[in-house]
């Protein structure tokens, strides 16, 4: 099959270049990335992963975090284990 049609989409400079360092990790150029993506998007009949809408608690969780209240810092890996077993 001819591939002739195209795809245009805007997004932020930053999300493309990291985004694109992913697919070249993954030996993958991003017509690739957009063909896989496209692909299992067809054959599952939607997106090829869970998209939630988070509860309260999660949202407030996020909000907390990202105003970097409630957060508790550790000196270490094992001393963030001690402290949660």
């Amino acid at each position: 099959m001819t591939k002739s049609e195209m795809i245009r989409a805007r997004v932020e400079p930053a999300l493309k270049r990291e985004a694109e360092l992913v697919f070249s990790q993954l030996g993958l150029s991003p017509t690739q990335a957009i063909r896989l993506f496209y692909k299992q998007v067809t054959l599952q009949h939607g997106l090829p992963f869970a998209v939630k809408v988070p509860n309260a608690e999660t949202r407030e969780a996020l909000r907390q975090a990202c105003a970097g209240e409630h957060l508790t810092e550790y000196e270490s890996l094992d001393a963030l284990k001690a402290a949660h077993g």
